[in-house]
């Protein structure tokens, strides 16, 4: 069952008539597989890939090798990236991308700790980009990232699309 905010979070896109696409690495599918728990999810959820190995942000979704290289596969600039990229793939009203790093063996550092992750939206135009630090284990981060992300849905798509009233 998914957590009380993505099924307001599912609600409030219905409600606004709006789709969401997403691209996923650290959260491996979770993020979709959530999404598609809500009981709007057939008119909400368009879709999402999984480019959990580096390789596929590049093959699949094409990130140049040398930005994946420069700034990490699991980077603010690699997430904004593969959201801006996911909307030739998706089409929808939201396209969010979501990389970090969920347990040791990443491109972790000091200054970005395992549990770090990025979050990236794109919406008519409009980019968002957020960065937390989460803790516990890789599924208490993964659960943890998914709700900051229908945090994030929440304050954007009042901007984006008023709720439309239903007889």
């Amino acid at each position: 069952m998914p957590s009380d905010i993505v099924i307001q979070c599912g609600k409030a896109l219905s409600e606004r008539q709006l789709t969401v696409a997403f691209v996923e690495s650290a959260t491996a599918g979770r993020l979709s597989a959530e999404f598609s728990m809500c009981p709007e999810s057939g008119s909400i959820l368009k879709g999402g890939l999984v480019c959990y190995d580096a390789a596929l942000k590049e093959s699949v979704l094409h990130v140049p090798k040398d930005m994946l290289r420069h700034f990490t596969p699991e980077s603010a600039e690699v997430t904004r990236e593969l959201a801006e990229r996911l909307q030739t793939f998706i089409p929808a009203d939201l396209h969010i991308a979501v990389t970090g790093l969920t347990c040791p063996g990443g491109s972790e550092t000091p200054e970005k700790p395992v549990g770090t992750m990025f979050v990236h939206l794109f919406t008519k135009g409009k980019s968002v980009a957020v960065r937390e630090v989460f803790s516990g284990g890789p599924e208490d981060i993964v659960l943890q990232c998914i709700d900051r992300t229908a945090e994030l849905i929440l304050a954007e798509i009042p901007a984006v699309n008023p709720p439309v009233d239903t007889p």
